[in-house]
């Protein structure tokens, strides 16, 4: 019980610290550079972004209003604990962007475009590690892909688009995109930050030589395996065992070349996972 409420209390901690640094980070990428220079990014950051170049309004103000509806949204689709977290960090980030003062670093567009998206985005990004949201886009996003044939990066490419273009009528074709390169910058951020650097691949093998496979991967890759139990549905109907396994990018050329040593003929299926928890997946020292 005692070990249970600890675990607790670090989870917690280490969640605060996260959207603390991603409050930071955010409040730095927009004040040092969006702001000064009339930049907007995606999303509802950038639609906040938007609506204060056009009518002098306070950024500040703007942040909150248009991300209660989100808040309310996240809310009713993933959780009070989540809505909770999320009206509280976008309370902080509004407050820092009135209150703090952070230097003007470059007038340098492209440095503003690149620099201003990275900070932005990774703070974004720590806050979705820590639990809650920064900015409301996936939320809204993640609720109409529920009652729609959209997916989630469909909808947020819809509202860009539907941003840089109201942008490219207001402030210019140039201005739109500069714009699209933050967003750029800020979603590979966001992905980086979310995802690790390390992206992870699902490996289902398909071969008659699965048993010494399998202890390849067990033995000298260090990977857990499941083995299922199927049939060939081409020609002829005979029992195979299908391996699965999950790995990083960097060591797909090792496990690729070493079945094609054991089995030229196997077939190997590709998957990019967006992330994983717990299983074998150690780091491994690659031969």
């Amino acid at each position: 019980m005692h070990n249970h409420l600890k675990n607790k209390s670090l989870r917690h901690l280490k969640d605060f610290f996260l959207v603390a640094c991603g409050i930071i980070s955010a409040c730095f990428g927009l004040k040092s550079f969006l702001m000064p220079n009339g930049f907007i990014d995606g999303g509802v950051t950038g639609i906040s972004l938007l609506i204060s170049t056009l009518t002098g309004l306070k950024l500040s103000y703007l942040i909150i209003l248009i991300n209660i509806p989100f808040v309310i949204l996240g809310y009713h689709q993933i959780g009070k604990a989540f809505a909770v977290k999320t009206a509280f960090a976008i309370a902080i980030l509004a407050t820092m962007l009135f209150l703090v003062p952070f230097p003007s670093i470059t007038h340098d567009k492209l440095l503003i475009a690149f620099f201003g998206g990275l900070f932005l985005g990774g703070g974004i990004g720590l806050a979705m590690r820590g639990g809650c949201v920064i900015d409301g886009t996936e939320v809204l996003a993640l609720y109409i892909s529920k009652n729609s044939m959209l997916t989630v990066g469909n909808i947020i490419l819809i509202l860009n688009i539907l941003i840089f273009g109201v942008a490219a009528l207001f402030l210019g074709i140039e201005t739109a995109m500069y714009a699209i390169l933050t967003y750029l910058s800020a979603s590979k951020t966001v992905d980086f930050v979310v995802n690790g650097l390390e992206q992870y691949i699902g490996v289902t093998i398909i071969s008659e030589k699965a048993e010494e496979i399998k202890q390849f991967l067990i033995n000298d890759m260090k990977r857990g395996v499941t083995v299922y139990k199927g049939e060939g549905g081409y020609g002829e109907h005979k029992e195979i065992d299908i391996l699965y396994t999950v790995m990083t990018k960097l060591e797909m050329g090792k496990l690729s070349s070493e079945i094609r040593q054991m089995d030229p003929d196997a077939f190997i299926v590709q998957q990019q996972i967006a992330d994983i928890k717990g299983g074998v997946v150690k780091r491994q020292a690659l031969h």
